[in-house]
């Protein structure tokens, strides 16, 4: 296919400059663990980049980020800076993570856009889809991704939602990239801090604002089933409930669940505030999970725990499926019963199903490998055109 060609870099400095778009900026751990993941499959090809993030919140990726060169804020600013961001770099990687939606995909495309116009090569990293029904997120994701140098999307959900929005050209299906994130110890001390009992199971709990998931429910309603499932877990297996919000707005859907909880004591909700890294490694302390979260129930499958996902996203629904566990078609009052049982069969029978389970979390990790060795491909390609004499960034070179 044809690859937008860079300029010669100055010979003082032959390092690319490959910026990094998504939803970054610490509004969510999974998106905050996939800018990781991404970051250091840059620098695993290319050790002298020099990786310039795109956040909607600079300063909290500068704290929290040190693996990036520098940081853009995007959001709510000025654009020409931006734009002279986007105009110096050698490649743009987008995503990973979930963003090509409705009222989203639109304002994260017009960068990319912008980017293409300035002939930068772009690159799909294991991007979400969906839903897309508003007209204009649909052809800004129909254009735009039509113009990249490669497509990759972590699930089939996003495939098909890409090609009934109709963007025709060859879309490859890997995994999420956080499912290669490094462990961090969640320690002995971080559990005293956080008033948790280690000398009894805990059971982990994601809970968010209901959205699809439990459209036909009040908030109330949708509170005491989740409730219900938290008290029926404390009692089933003798255990304590543990609250771990992925967003800043879970904390009040963790409170509001807890809240309505019969043995509210049984129950705690995190605190403190942790690294990716650190909630996967939290995971070492539980003994079973349920979660609405992508990446929570993601990162209790890579640590080999029965996980019973409540699905609230096409997203999830897909990597139910791929991990083989038991996936609900929704959130519902009639559903309860359904949810308590699917439950109970699940932590009886995981000791037969956890060799399983670890196979198809090896599969997934080998999947999300292969996004990162497509863009050092495609990085490999950006270098070979730019050492080519008398080439210009606009030209395109059929082939390389």
């Amino acid at each position: 296919m044809a690859l937008t060609q860079s300029r010669v870099p100055p010979a003082t400095s032959t390092a690319p400059r490959i910026g990094v778009l998504g939803s970054f900026g610490g509004f969510n751990i999974g998106d905050e663990a996939i800018l990781l993941c991404v970051l250091s499959c840059l620098r695993s090809h290319r050790p002298d980049a020099r990786l310039v993030v795109f956040s909607r919140d600079a300063e909290h990726t500068r704290t929290h980020r040190r693996d990036a060169d520098e940081v853009v804020h995007w959001e709510g600013v000025p654009q020409k800076p931006v734009l002279d961001a986007l105009q110096s770099l050698d490649l743009l990687v987008v995503g990973g993570g979930g963003f090509l939606y409705d009222g989203e995909a639109r304002r994260y495309l017009r960068l990319v856009k912008a980017a293409q116009d300035r002939g930068v090569p772009t690159f799909a990293y294991a991007v979400g889809a969906g839903p897309l029904s508003e007209p204009a997120d649909r052809e800004a994701v129909r254009t735009v991704l039509s113009a990249m140098d490669e497509v990759v999307v972590r699930d089939e959900e996003s495939h098909l939602v890409l090609e009934e929005v109709g963007v025709e050209r060859e879309i490859t299906v890997t995994a999420d990239p956080a499912l290669l994130l490094p462990r961090e110890p969640f320690t002995e001390q971080m559990m005293r801090q956080e008033g948790l009992p280690t000398d009894t199971r805990l059971v982990g709990m994601s809970v968010r604002e209901p959205g699809r998931a439990a459209e036909k429910l009040d908030e109330g309603d949708y509170h005491a089933l989740l409730a219900d499932v938290a008290d029926f877990l404390t009692r089933r297996m003798d255990a304590h409930v543990v609250f771990v919000p992925m967003e800043r707005q879970d904390v009040h859907h963790a409170h509001a669940v807890l809240s309505r909880m019969s043995a509210p004591d049984r129950g705690r909700i995190l605190h403190n505030t942790y690294s990716p890294g650190e909630i996967l490694g939290f995971m070492n302390h539980l003994d079973l999970v349920v979660g609405m979260r992508l990446h929570f129930v993601m990162f209790a499958a890579l640590s080999g725990l029965p996980v019973l996902p409540l699905p609230y996203s096409g997203k999830v629904f897909d990597f139910a499926r791929r991990m083989g566990a038991p996936a609900l078609v929704g959130v519902a009052r009639e559903q309860a019963g359904l949810m308590l049982a699917e439950v109970d069969r699940l932590w009886d029978e995981f000791p037969e199903r956890r060799e399983a389970l670890e196979v198809r979390m090896r599969r997934l990790r080998e999947l999300a490998g292969e996004t990162c060795l497509r863009c050092g491909v495609l990085l490999d390609r950006v270098d070979a055109a730019a050492a080519a004499p008398g080439r210009i960034r606009h030209e395109h070179i059929e082939g390389v």
